[in-house]
């Protein structure tokens, strides 16, 4: 095995030689300097930025819109759009593998951009068209294929790291600044500064990102064919059940992530009109839980893997999310929000001590497609867990009244739309939603004390050696590598 590792590692290095090369041999399209990390950590800061700066507006413009059924079509909306960029990441993935990274990139930017403009001329059009950019709101997945091309194996986890801390410093910053200026001056100033930031990073890939993928190093450029098999999202799931381990480790992933995705989705307008939350606090809110996940992914994910051990360290952060959720469901004052967000934080820990897990266990050969599996099912419960909440929200009568400005200086908190059939429901547990998922949560971590420490993770019989071919195997690579696994608890799934 150390010998193939050896083998492998040349490899990799010869292709990376190959690529710089070619690129310096004018093979290349227009950019500044060579590919690069930092590239990609610009096109990822600028496009959430300018969605975080829209966290207060969004909400706003989404209760006027919806005053009825605010919650049920935030989560079908949201729902939509996961649904739809989980059916075509496989696809965009499989056409950056021929056709080039980058203009997959000003692709995916300008339509997961294109609704901004759209939050003040028309809200209507603005929610459909943020539900079908779901189809192109894929730019993370060809983002870490960009790395992919530009770094080493053993460079990768560090490079993935880099783009996902960028992701959470976009957060921590733009909703607070966000906040400052629609109170400041009005939510249509805000509107602007997201639309002219998202033309920058539109600018920004067109005039100074290179490709990472030169033309002599696609598998048949322009004119190579895209089997069904590379497009087809559904394709990792089949497979989830040829390893025991594997499918212990996929059921541990869906049941834990299918309530955080709805969580994602809903969250900060129940911050906001439920618990009665005001913008500024919301900001700040996500500044300091962002700020803490971060520090739990980094130092104290490091301190518990050495000590307590990889399983250990998964079981804990399910601990801390069953727990996280519980207060949701129960709490209703703003502190228990507070400190229900600080469990939060270290519930964040447990995706990248479950990729770490498979990393270990699985063969060299194996990572790409057991790590394209955990992807798909997170693509899927993008969809599920949004609309899943929405119902539940509306399922126990969780509505939203107007909250006027008197009403908020008074803390006054919005009613349940029929308050004379759910009133003590309503006064047990003010977040029905975050109690499912806390349940969800639970059966996650019986599943997870089944998974074995240390075990071989097979996939070999049958179909898969077949497709594992370089294409197929670099297509899941960058999708499912460590970089997704760190992903920050507070992922806006609006962008």
């Amino acid at each position: 095995m150390t010998g193939e590792k050896k083998k492998k590692k040349r490899l990799n290095r010869s292709i990376l030689l190959a690529k710089k090369i070619i690129i310096k041999d004018g093979g290349s399209p227009q950019g500044i300097g060579e590919p690069s990390v930092y590239h990609a950590v610009v096109v990822i800061f600028l496009e959430f930025f300018a969605w975080g700066l829209l966290t207060t507006p969004m909400l706003t413009v989404l209760h006027q819109t919806f005053p009825q059924h605010t919650f049920l079509m935030n989560g079908l909306i949201h729902g939509v759009k996961g649904l739809l960029s989980f059916l075509s990441a496989p696809l965009i993935g499989a056409l950056s593998d021929v056709w080039g990274r980058k203009s997959f990139l000003l692709l995916t930017v300008f339509f997961t951009c294109a609704p901004i403009p759209l939050m003040k001329i028309s809200p209507w059009w603005y929610f459909a068209v943020i539900s079908m950019s779901g189809v192109f709101a894929v730019t993370f997945s060809v983002i870490f294929a960009y790395v992919a091309d530009i770094t080493q194996e053993h460079e990768r986890s560090t490079a993935y790291g880099l783009v996902s801390a960028t992701f959470a410093a976009s957060l921590v910053t733009s909703p607070a600044i966000g906040a400052y200026l629609s109170v400041t001056y009005n939510d249509t100033l805000v509107v602007i500064l997201a639309t002219a930031i998202a033309l920058l990073d539109i600018c920004f890939i067109l005039v100074a990102v290179p490709e990472s993928l030169p033309e002599k190093m696609r598998p048949a450029s322009w004119g190579a064919p895209i089997s069904w098999e590379q497009a087809d999202p559904f394709a990792s799931l089949r497979k989830v059940g040829q390893d025991s381990t594997v499918l212990l480790i996929c059921i541990t992933v869906f049941l834990s992530y299918l309530p955080e995705a709805g969580q994602y989705s809903s969250f900060f307008l129940y911050l906001r009109q439920v618990i009665g939350f005001s913008s500024e606090t919301v900001a700040a809110f996500i500044a300091v839980v962002g700020i803490l996940s971060i520090l739990a992914q980094t130092v104290v994910l490091g301190i518990l893997m050495r000590s307590i051990g990889n399983k250990n360290t998964i079981l804990l952060g399910l601990g801390f999310q069953i727990l996280q959720l519980a207060w949701y469901g129960f709490g209703s004052q703003p502190w228990m929000m507070w400190a229900a967000g600080a469990v939060a934080a270290m519930s964040s820990i447990t995706f990248p001590a479950i990729s770490a897990i498979v990393s270990r266990n699985a063969d060299p050969d194996q990572q790409g497609v057991v790590q394209g599996m955990i992807t798909g099912i997170r693509g899927l419960c993008n969809g599920l867990g949004p609309a899943l909440y929405g119902f539940v929200f509306n399922l126990f009568h969780v509505e939203l009244n107007e909250l006027s400005p008197e009403s908020q200086d008074k803390g006054t908190k919005p009613n349940m739309a029929n308050p004379t059939d759910e009133v003590s429901v309503s006064a047990i547990i003010p977040g029905p939603p975050f109690l499912f998922g806390a349940c969800s949560v639970l059966l996650s971590l019986l599943v997870a004390l089944f998974i074995p420490e240390h075990n071989g993770l097979s996939l070999r019989p049958g179909s898969y050696k077949k497709h594992n071919n370089g294409a197929q195997s670099h297509a899941h690579s960058p999708q499912g590598g460590p970089g997704e696994a760190k992903e920050p608890l507070l992922e806006d799934s609006s962008v």
